[in-house]
């Protein structure tokens, strides 16, 4: 059973918005060590790969066109929960400043690169849910 939840993009899958990856050796190594589900709330929710950057902005989800994103969002941030739950996941590593995966540090929903405190959508229901959340920025692994 998977100790973490971790998200995919750390894992090497090519679902970030620009199509690309952000792999992280330690989770890496947790995916081959079978401790680890590797997850993307955003494809869960029915997002496209590539797709229009998103910032989060009074608790909507609004991406750099002035859409809001916000319902496909919540959707894959539920079917993330529910696989977590199956999972047992008591632990995550997940994608730092990213608008679901950010926890402590996000963008503040201008698209001007300014960070304020705050979670991503998917890190804030972990934490709520009592995961202990860590971004692969300040995770000193195993």
């Amino acid at each position: 059973m998977p100790e973490y939840v971790v998200s995919a993009c750390l894992a090497g899958c090519h679902c970030r918005y620009d199509g690309e990856a952000t792999p992280d050796e330690r989770v890496l190594q947790l995916i081959r060590e079978g401790k680890a589900l590797p997850l993307c709330p955003e494809q869960l929710g029915g997002l496209p790969t590539p797709r229009p950057p998103f910032e989060l902005l009074d608790g909507r989800a609004v991406d750099c066109n002035g859409n809001d994103i916000t319902p496909a969002m919540l959707r894959g941030v539920e079917e993330a929960m529910h696989l977590v739950q199956l999972a047992g996941c008591t632990k995550a590593v997940l994608k730092s400043r990213s608008p679901s995966c950010g926890f402590g540090t996000i963008y503040d929903g201008t698209f001007s690169g300014t960070r304020i405190t705050g979670n991503g959508l998917f890190a804030d229901r972990l934490h709520k849910a009592g995961l202990i959340v860590h971004t692969e920025d300040h995770w000193q692994g195993e």
